[in-house]
């Protein structure tokens, strides 16, 4: 498809970067959370970090290799957890089902990528997501031109189109301090995030981003 898609199927055939890769997203304290275990019990949920071009940037004078985009979604008001952050599309995996056709069925239902559409490029590292219970298992797959996008209007407020390119820049790498109240105590938590289309792009869904990142510069 591209040399990128060669670079990326290769890349994710390796060792993954794993935990060290993670962590340097990972909120600090992590609340709730041991890096090292991933507790019983917790549900298995899948989710599809999609690349695919733009090719009408090529007309704008970039080159194919800076058309890549990841399809990022702000969580919708209706959802029971994380409202109005920023994630990849997934969810749940059903009984009978595979990490990776749960992954396309939740991004089939939150933003309307058709699953006939997509190339599977392999798994990132589970991660443990405490507030919510589940261990996300991130699925890398591709489609050749740029889905048409239908969002579930419930359940996503927003698209994101984020260009891979910009993972690599240094100025959307940011953090803040944030209390939380932990047993009566103040806690202040230190939170990196990338600074996408005005959007804070932090907790998991950065950590996944950065072992992402991690696999694109090995």
């Amino acid at each position: 498809m591209t040399n990128f898609v060669a670079r990326l199927r290769e890349a994710l055939s390796r060792p993954l970067p794993g935990l060290d890769a993670q962590l340097r997203m990972a909120p600090s304290p992590r609340l709730g959370w041991d890096p090292l275990k991933f507790p019983d019990g917790a549900s298995a949920g899948a989710a599809l970090l999609l690349v695919y071009p733009t090719f009408a940037d090529v007309t704008a004078g970039k080159s194919l290799e800076d058309t890549w985009h990841i399809a990022l979604t702000v969580r919708g008001s209706g959802l029971r957890n994380h409202t109005g952050q920023v994630s990849l599309p997934g969810g749940r995996v059903e009984e009978g089902e595979t990490l990776e056709a749960a992954a396309l069925r939740e991004a089939t239902e939150e933003i309307g990528v058709d699953p006939a559409a997509v190339e599977i490029l392999g798994r990132l590292t589970p991660l443990h997501i405490p507030v919510s219970g589940f261990l996300l298992h991130p699925v890398v797959g591709c489609t050749s031109m740029r889905p048409a996008f239908q969002r579930a209007e419930w359940e996503v407020a927003r698209i994101i189109e984020a260009p891979v390119s910009l993972l690599a820049d240094p100025a959307i790498l940011k953090r803040e301090l944030r209390t939380r109240a932990v047993k009566g105590q103040s806690i202040d938590v230190d939170v990196p995030y990338f600074d996408i289309d005005g959007e804070k792009v932090w907790g998991a869904t950065a950590m996944v981003l950065a072992e992402f990142c991690a696999i694109l510069t090995s």
